[in-house]
């Protein structure tokens, strides 16, 4: 996975967006690929870093970065109270100017963990492996080789508390959501939807097609911090059998 290397390919016109009266949504590209991904994690680093008065919370998706904020502290920061948008939007393009200049080498060379996440891909953890190799003209077993031979990286964290939103799908495997959606998701599960792939934290519904299933926890509420996984981190699956599941489940329970 090739870095951005140069200033020029992260700098970038951003824009923003309400979101609600508590929340802004910072636009920094139209695509997703490798150079919007780096300029997300560049804004969030910059913003992490110096946080503007009043933000509680940064949460990076696939080409933007949403900002939240507490109204009543940005006020007391000096925002008027019916011009909070343009006063928060002000003070984020100059934490964004002068930090994307000062410090983008270092922010573009930096990387995520890279993690592995064993899948038994077998019976019924893949209930809809035949209908993926189907669509993609291979075996089920092509599927899984083709699965698991790749890096991923995860682009966001979203839908329920945990759940990943992976890039790198061979194009061979993209495969549509299901038609009616499960009711019910078992945790662990690793799906594919569109250009998607991902892997299920809890039990929950869900239209994404079933492939797999993982024994490792990727929310744990009682440790800090609950999940397991983070926007930026790059992730591998290593196929495993029934057994080595049900030993490795054993484990972390």
């Amino acid at each position: 996975m090739n870095a951005v290397s140069t200033l020029a390919e992260l700098s970038c016109e951003w824009s923003f967006t309400p979101l609600g009266d508590t929340a802004l949504v910072i636009h920094v590209g139209d695509k997703i690929d490798e150079v919007t991904r780096q300029r997300v994690l560049a804004v969030q680093r910059v913003l992490a870093a110096e946080p503007v008065l009043g933000m509680i919370e940064l949460v990076p998706a696939y080409t933007t970065v949403s900002l939240f904020y507490d109204p009543v502290l940005v006020i007391r920061a000096g925002a008027p109270g019916d011009q909070i948008v343009e006063w928060l939007s002000a003070r984020i393009s100059e934490r964004l100017r002068d930090g994307l200049d000062g410090d983008a080498a270092e922010m573009v060379t930096a990387s995520g963990r890279l993690i592995e996440i064993p899948v038994c891909y077998s019976g019924e953890f893949g209930p809809d492996l035949e209908r993926v190799a189907s669509q993609s003209g291979l075996s089920p077993g092509q599927v899984i080789d083709r699965h698991s031979q790749v890096e991923y990286l995860v682009h966001l964290i979203g839908f329920a508390p945990g759940f990943t939103y992976l890039g790198g799908l061979p194009a061979e495997l993209e495969t549509p959501r299901l038609t009616v959606p499960r009711r019910a998701v078992p945790a662990g599960s690793v799906g594919i939807a569109g250009q998607q792939t991902g892997v299920y934290p809890l039990a929950t519904p869900g239209g994404w097609n079933l492939i797999g299933r993982t024994p490792l926890r990727l929310f744990r509420p009682e440790e800090d911090p609950p999940v397991l996984l983070q926007a930026g981190d790059r992730v591998v699956f290593r196929a495993i059998t029934s057994d080595e599941f049900f030993t490795l489940e054993a484990e972390a329970s």
